[in-house]
């Protein structure tokens, strides 16, 4: 699984960009093995406006509490992962989709009480991912994992996670070669705004610590750490633009890079 590269589409781009999936296609019929991790909070919130339900976020995070907790599972589990599935199906390609449930694929633990039922990873079982990649099928995760720690006997046997931390912790379990998070911005950026097209681990920590990375861009740094730190390569790649995802993997001068050093 080490030439194998981990793909994460992030729920700003979802639905909206059909080219995504279909770089994709092509990738594979290239011969390329691929992983690919959704998001899909757009979706969500939208899902939860119509039962109802009110969206709360603590610093930029999704509070997910029981009837939350349902509606994420059913749509990013269910609505969003299949949609990407059966896409990328009709256009010639082989996926099957999956959660970081089946085959006890993630297993998590609560990451902060006051987030609801979010989780943290603690351990990864590659077993699923093996058997779909030596098939020949490209593996599509929903970011619903198994409460596998630490959990009290009334408590849901699911958690939410974010997609992000997700993906990185995907990619360095199988050591893969790339990952790529495709997103809603150019890259990572500068205290000026502009456009930082390389990077080492050293100088991405430099950018959390002092706070020009924020947001959405700190759990994607965090994921970009954890496996750049084993020689996996790291984009940050707009996904809006045109074939972003063939760009990226075959030309390399998209977005934000980065390496070990």
């Amino acid at each position: 699984m080490s030439k194998t590269i981990v793909v994460k589409i992030g729920g700003a781009t979802f639905g909206k960009h059909d080219p995504i999936l279909e770089d994709l296609v092509a990738l594979q019929k290239k011969g390329k093995s691929l992983v690919v991790i959704h998001g899909g909070g757009n979706m969500v919130t939208e899902w939860l406006k119509k039962q109802g339900i009110e969206t709360h976020f603590v610093q930029g995070e999704r509070v997910t509490d029981q009837p939350s907790l349902e509606i994420v599972t059913a749509v990013l589990g269910g609505l969003a992962n299949k949609q990407i599935v059966a896409t990328i199906n009709s256009l010639g390609g082989k996926a099957v989709g999956i959660s970081g449930v089946d085959g006890a694929l993630v297993q998590s633990r609560i990451a902060n009480p006051e987030l609801g039922y979010v989780g943290t990873i603690v351990k990864v079982d590659t077993t699923v991912l093996k058997a779909l990649l030596k098939a020949d099928f490209i593996p599509v995760i929903s970011p619903i994992t198994c409460y596998s720690f630490d959990r009290p006997a009334d408590a849901p046997l699911m958690l939410n996670i974010n997609g992000d931390p997700l993906a990185g912790e995907i990619a360095a379990s199988i050591g893969a070669e790339k990952l790529i998070l495709l997103t809603d911005v150019a890259g990572v950026l500068d205290k000026e705004g502009k456009l930082l097209s390389n990077l080492n681990v050293a100088q991405a920590e430099e950018l959390l610590e002092s706070g020009v990375a924020s947001g959405g861009m700190i759990p994607k740094l965090n994921a970009c750490l954890k496996v750049a730190a084993n020689k996996t390569t790291v984009c940050i790649v707009d996904g809006r633009q045109p074939h972003a995802l063939i760009n990226a993997i075959e030309n390399g001068n998209v977005g934000t890079t980065i390496r070990a050093r």
